[in-house]
């Protein structure tokens, strides 16, 4: 192979390699989704406050009442840090209640109040489908140093 030809293929290994490394990368940073903690979201500058973002946290104990005969519910997100209140008007998800971990979608309201128009309720790693625990089933688990020798 003459020295130009050596060359030649270099820089296309590279450029292909550049190539491919900018399609993985653009498309793997489309498909991250981030979310905020009511403590970033209290620091975030007036202009945030029209744009659609998610915060996640806590839904504090206790902190959540629903209007009646309505879909409204009121509830208050936490980090540890700092509590944000937050309004929703819709069907919660199931998994959705209090001392539960969430993610909700939406902007911050003239009020002061986030206004979610999604929530993600997030459960915990022994969670069991409703109609397991109403016949009285036990999620199955195994012995992960058990599957690995197998």
């Amino acid at each position: 192979m003459t020295r130009g030809r050596k060359w030649g293929a270099i820089g296309s290994v590279v450029a292909m390699a550049a190539a491919l490394g900018y399609l993985v990368l653009g498309s793997f940073g489309d498909s991250l989704v981030y979310f905020y903690t009511p403590s970033e979201v209290v620091k975030l500058s007036a202009d945030f406050h029209d744009r659609t973002i998610r915060v996640g946290g806590m839904v504090e104990p206790g902190s959540m009442t629903v209007m009646p005969q309505s879909l409204k519910i009121g509830f208050r997100l936490s980090d540890g840090e700092t509590t944000i209140p937050v309004a929703y008007e819709g069907v919660p998800p199931d998994l959705f209640k209090d001392g539960q971990g969430a993610v909700v979608e939406g902007n911050w309201n003239s009020n002061g109040v986030f206004q979610a128009s999604f929530i993600m309720a997030k459960h915990a790693e022994d969670y069991m489908p409703i109609e397991m625990k109403r016949d009285g089933k036990a999620m199955p688990k195994e012995d992960w140093l058990k599957s690995l020798r197998n």
